[in-house]
């Protein structure tokens, strides 16, 4: 049995992923956005690169069906719907839309993910849904790999930090997980902060920079440890609820 950590995109070399099931990581706030908005009865997410992929794509849907979400250094796009406030993704905004979305770094790092037999997104508020998903691909000796999103495109604490949750979460009981040396140091940084979530999110510069700009209530969401227990699965170029009729 084996799980790697990656901790940003550009660690994953070509073919890496191939036949592993894989959870992807950006807890501020990509991740924990989609979690919500699936949880919270969204059709789909549809993951986007750029902002003009989104308004084009969008073109495609009657108004009533779809929602444009993203963010750009934090703050919400001109003329989009939602930004990437998980808050932001009510029943009242989702439900039964398609959402489509770009960020900074959560899309850039699912679109990442060539060659694996399932990505699932994944944060706090799912932690021990998609551990579960994670545990099943152990068991039955499918390589797991955790994708961290980081900091344009550089590693970040908090998504770090998550992984570590998840290693712990995914390694318990078993006794011959070998690990990379990255999910080794993620699951230190998780054991120097247990499920302290507020203090890892404000030892880390994203964090911090999300504190400074207003977005408190966003951090609240995105530290709640199982709040939101669902495992959004990513295939055929859109994100849906595991076992619903678009998953696989």
């Amino acid at each position: 049995m084996r799980l790697d950590v990656y901790l940003t995109a550009a660690e994953v070399a070509p073919g890496a992923l191939n036949g592993a099931v894989v959870a992807v990581i950006d807890v501020l706030r990509a991740s924990t956005s989609i979690a919500v908005a699936i949880a919270n009865g969204a059709r789909a997410v549809v993951p986007f690169e750029g902002v003009d992929e989104v308004a084009e794509h969008a073109k495609q849907f009657e108004k009533k069906d779809v929602r444009m979400a993203g963010e750009r250094k934090m703050l919400p796009i001109a003329g989009f719907d939602l930004g990437n406030s998980p808050g932001q993704f009510t029943s009242d905004a989702v439900n039964g839309k398609t959402v489509l979305m770009t960020t900074t770094n959560g899309t850039h790092a699912m679109l990442a993910c060539q060659g694996a037999r399932d990505t699932a997104v994944a944060s706090y508020v799912n932690g021990s849904a998609v551990s579960a998903l994670l545990r099943s691909a152990l068991r039955s000796n499918t390589p797991v790999a955790i994708l961290c999103a980081g900091q344009d495109r550089r590693f970040a604490l908090e998504d770090a930090g998550c992984a570590g949750h998840y290693v712990r979460l995914v390694t318990r009981r078993f006794a011959d997980v070998a690990l990379n040396d990255a999910a080794h140091a993620c699951a230190l940084i998780d054991r120097k902060y247990g499920d302290d979530i507020q203090a890892l999110f404000l030892d880390s510069a994203h964090g911090r920079a999300l504190k400074d700009a207003g977005f408190d209530a966003d951090l609240d969401i995105c530290a709640g440890l199982d709040t939101y227990p669902v495992v959004p699965v990513y295939t055929d170029r859109q994100i849906t609820r595991l076992g619903s009729d678009n998953a696989r």
